[in-house]
């Protein structure tokens, strides 16, 4: 897979991407994933990129040029291009797995006040990380990108994903390492009698019982 992300702050993927599984399925050649500078794109002698929007309104609004630029530069006949704005499809477990479908994905990060509407036109697909706004969709990406990054095959054990809160509508069950015996809180018997088909079932009781307590709205989606 690879993934070319658009934004005009391309040091805060620097962390992001030289650490823990994102590092190491870019090493194995499993995920390419390349962070460009919107401003390198705009005609502008200065590098601008927002101006005022028409109307009045407060804030500095992203321009078309730089972003329709670059987005036609990387597009190809197998690019899915995102869009991140809090007014998008709300982002979950199932459409993470939908992603890795994607041969080549593009993210377009917004910021200030917004974009103009135009650029719209570009997107597949509107993407939201949830009901609350920030200050720009770097961080919402890079979300999308660690959770659809350790779902290709290779970066992780796929127990391990298939295992996760939200596959089929339910959160993970309890998980408990050594000691046995922690400040009088004792792991489950059950976890220490060797018996798989006892395990699985006592795991898949626990996950119905969380779900119901913490998300019963997944409860209803089942």
């Amino acid at each position: 897979m690879k993934i070319d992300v658009l934004t005009l702050f391309p040091k805060m993927f620097e962390g992001f991407l030289s650490e823990s599984i994102i590092k190491r399925a870019i090493e194995q050649k499993l995920v390419k994933i390349n962070v460009h500078n919107i401003r390198d794109y705009t005609l502008d002698p200065h590098k601008k990129v927002d101006d005022y929007g028409f109307g009045g309104g407060k804030g500095m609004v992203l321009m078309p040029q730089p972003i329709f630029d670059a987005v036609n530069k990387f597009k190809t006949d197998d690019s899915y291009v995102i869009l991140m704005t809090p007014q998008g499809n709300t982002y979950n477990q199932k459409k993470a797995y939908e992603l890795t479908t994607k041969k080549h994905i593009i993210i377009i990060c917004g910021h200030y006040e917004g974009f103009d509407e135009r650029i719209r036109t570009l997107a597949d697909e509107e993407i939201s990380i949830g009901d609350y706004v920030l200050t720009g969709g770097e961080i919402p990406s890079m979300a999308i990108i660690d959770s659809v990054t350790r779902l290709i095959d290779g970066v992780i054990e796929k127990e391990s994903h298939e295992n996760d809160s939200f596959n089929d509508n339910l959160l993970d069950y309890p998980v408990y390492t050594k000691p046995v015996d922690f400040r009088g809180m004792k792991v489950p018997d059950v976890l220490l009698s060797g018996h798989h088909e006892n395990i699985r079932k006592w795991r898949y009781e626990r996950q119905l019982e969380k779900t119901k307590q913490r998300r019963p709205d997944l409860i209803e989606k089942r």
